[in-house]
């Protein structure tokens, strides 16, 4: 199965512990100022980038839903609240992040909907065929193989179920891309580290950001995976990217 360049990038390099544990670490280290820096350090324009990955799934009125690398819980709490499925299940390694997810999933007193498991995106514990849609918001560019993270979606798919995958990207304006990058490196680590965060996790954001494949590149991948009529839509200026697959 091959590899790409940010299946090495790794959080923490001097470390010994492979790419999935350290990503498990740097999220529990994180967790409690995760939803926090998001809204901060996007001015909030994430919460409309994650609305939009949902809208891809309304017209097939999805009932079984998973939510990989689901974090706090997020996507998985926004789902249904626009989309009303029967259940939702959410996947991460991090117990950290699952910890925050499962309190706000019982603020909105949704525990009988949605509920939260520690597991590996790239050996998902649900059955062949369990669920109509699967979403993954900022989660592909954290698996160690990117193609056996795909293959196991897109096994626990039901033939005609949906794969939506929000994801940062490059911004494609010569102009705006140099910026932005900027911003990334400098700006957002500074921040992150002013706010009392792990300074390694951001420099990760970037240096993974910079390294992971998109666009037409990642269409190739994710129907290579297996998936049909793949598609992609960039997002405010090509910093986010919305992928689609059907099984």
């Amino acid at each position: 199965m091959p590899t790409y360049s940010h299946d090495n990038i790794v959080p923490f390099k001097d470390s010994a512990q492979t790419k999935k544990q350290q990503v498990e670490g740097m999220f529990d280290k994180i967790a409690f100022r995760y939803d926090f820096l998001n809204r901060f350090l996007s001015g909030g324009i994430d919460v409309y980038w994650r609305k939009q990955l949902i809208k891809e799934l309304a017209p097939g009125k999805p009932q079984d839903i998973l939510d990989v690398a689901t974090g706090t819980g997020d996507v998985a709490i926004m789902a249904y609240k626009k989309l009303h499925p029967c259940k939702i299940a959410g996947i991460d390694l991090s117990q950290g992040m699952l910890a925050l997810g499962r309190k706000k999933i019982a603020k909105y007193s949704l525990q009988e909907h949605i509920r939260l498991y520690q597991g590996d995106s790239e050996a998902i514990q649900f059955p062949d065929n369990s669920f109509d849609a699967v979403t993954v918001a900022f989660g592909v560019r954290n698996f160690e193989n990117l193609e056996k993270g795909l293959g196991e979606m897109l096994r626990v798919l039901r033939p005609g179920g949906k794969l939506a995958i929000l994801e940062f990207s490059q911004p494609q304006d010569k102009i705006f891309r140099p910026l932005y990058n900027l911003y990334l490196k400098v700006v957002a680590n500074r921040i992150s580290a002013f706010f009392g965060s792990n300074r390694e996790a951001y420099e990760y954001l970037h240096a993974s950001v910079a390294a992971f494949p998109e666009g037409k590149s990642l269409q190739a991948i994710i129907e290579r995976a297996g998936f049909k009529d793949a598609f992609f839509k960039r997002l405010t200026l090509g910093i986010c990217t919305i992928y689609c697959g059907k099984k």
